[in-house]
């Protein structure tokens, strides 16, 4: 079986959503021949010199546990978590996957992509997101000090919270042309992403996009889930107990 997941934002403030992923890895994950990993797992990653907080390496041990168990992990960057590198990957035992990426799934082309890149009505984020993605200047940012990149980043995020009070739900989710431009150039006519917090099934012209919960396993109803695709190439959708949908 292959898992998908994202948009958890994990942080220390959440314990009840850490204890949520870590059970999902022992009771799920574990028994998996493959788990990827769809963006935004953490709320922020400000560089892999981060690695030694205690929290990071509570996520970090979890996941090895998993690869070391002969789990393949795979990674594809969010919107919060774009910093991850090579460092965190060799902890976690996992392989960094570029922003978009096809996989055979029982004969089946599948496209996997976090799903901020196609939200393109978004056009203040679509700046930024053009910005930050540059090498050069992650570069330089990953020179600051880590206290003060955490700064920076705390101030991005209130900005964050702020712009989306501000903007409707069809400009924050994906467009109907960016995903169609993904499904041709990759030629595929299966999609799983996350990024918009809005999980649902999507069928249109002979495609199917199946859109990742976020978690929020402290409120009534709770949110979160993720997507299976079993042996025989079934792909299913379930919420935090595993019940399939």
């Amino acid at each position: 079986m292959i898992l998908f997941v994202s948009d958890l934002h994990l942080q220390p403030a959440r314990p009840v959503l850490t204890e949520a992923f870590l059970r999902f890895l022992d009771e799920h994950a574990l028994g998996a021949k493959q788990l990827y990993l769809l963006g935004d797992i953490f709320e922020y990653w400000a560089g892999d010199d981060d690695l030694p907080e205690p929290f990071h390496q509570q996520i970090v041990s979890a996941l090895r546990r998993v690869s070391d168990a002969g789990v393949q992990l795979f990674w594809i960057a969010g919107n919060r978590d774009f910093l991850v590198g090579e460092a965190f990957a060799a902890a976690a035992g996992l392989t960094l996957l570029p922003e978009t990426w096809v996989i055979d799934a029982n004969g089946q082309r599948i496209v996997l992509v976090h799903g901020d890149a196609q939200c393109t009505q978004d056009v203040k984020y679509m700046a930024f997101r053009a910005q930050v993605r540059q090498p050069a200047w992650q570069q330089q940012f990953l020179t600051m000090p880590l206290p003060q990149r955490k700064q920076i980043i705390a101030g991005l995020r209130e900005q964050s919270k702020q712009g989306h009070a501000e903007k409707s739900y069809e400009i924050m989710d994906v467009t109907p042309e960016a995903i169609a431009e993904v499904f041709e150039q990759t030629g595929t006519t299966i999609m799983i992403h996350g990024h918009t917090h809005r999980p649902a099934l999507h069928e249109v012209a002979g495609t199917r996009r199946y859109v990742l919960p976020d978690w929020e396993p402290e409120y009534t109803p709770s949110r979160g889930g993720w997507i299976s695709i079993a042996d025989d190439g079934t792909i299913a959708r379930h919420v935090l107990d595993g019940t399939t949908l």
